[in-house]
């Protein structure tokens, strides 16, 4: 019997963790270093950190807040936001990430996800797919910038893109129900 694995994902703003609703209404809920130490207690079996404003403002990512965060960690930890070269997924990789996580970088690159699994694995590739329902609600839209762009890639099609171009894993998340807990 599989036992299902529990990976919190921690979002990132500026030094501050946020939760959402839906992508948008940012509350503070605190630091993250204090967060990850309380994740060490309830032995979690991964933590992902997703950085939300690093691609929408195109920023590179906070490497010594990443780096401060995983010196807390005794469990794995997978990253994303502001990655959009293999030198920064390089920099990711020697603060002590195990996964980079790629989003937006993907869909304006997708050779960047090949190009980070020829040369740390597929194992450490994950992509975020961030979809919504369409006006009509017949089918789910691909989004990127933190859900800000909509795109004309279709899920399906990108899901088997990102599995043949060497993705490890795909983190797929659903606008519409994002933070609601449901």
């Amino acid at each position: 019997m599989l036992r299902p694995r529990i990976i919190p994902v921690l979002l990132i703003k500026g030094s501050s963790l946020v939760k959402t609703i839906r992508f948008k209404k940012y509350s503070y809920i605190g630091d993250p270093c204090n967060t990850v130490r309380i994740f060490n207690e309830l032995e979690v079996d991964e933590i992902s950190i997703l950085d939300i404003d690093a691609s929408q403002k195109n920023k590179n990512p906070q490497y010594d807040l990443i780096k401060d965060i995983a010196s807390e960690a005794f469990m794995p930890l997978s990253y994303g936001g502001g990655i959009n070269s293999l030198e920064k997924a390089k920099e990711i990789f020697k603060l002590g990430i195990e996964k980079v996580i790629l989003n937006t970088a993907a869909l304006k690159n997708p050779n960047l996800i090949s190009e980070v699994a020829n040369v740390f694995g597929s194992q450490a590739v994950t992509v975020s797919i961030d979809v919504k329902k369409s006006f009509f609600g017949k089918e789910y839209k691909v989004y990127s910038t933190s859900g800000r762009k909509r795109t004309k890639v279709d899920l399906i099609s990108w899901a088997k893109t990102c599995e043949e171009l060497g993705a490890g894993e795909i983190l797929l998340t659903c606008i519409d129900h994002e933070g609601l807990m449901k």
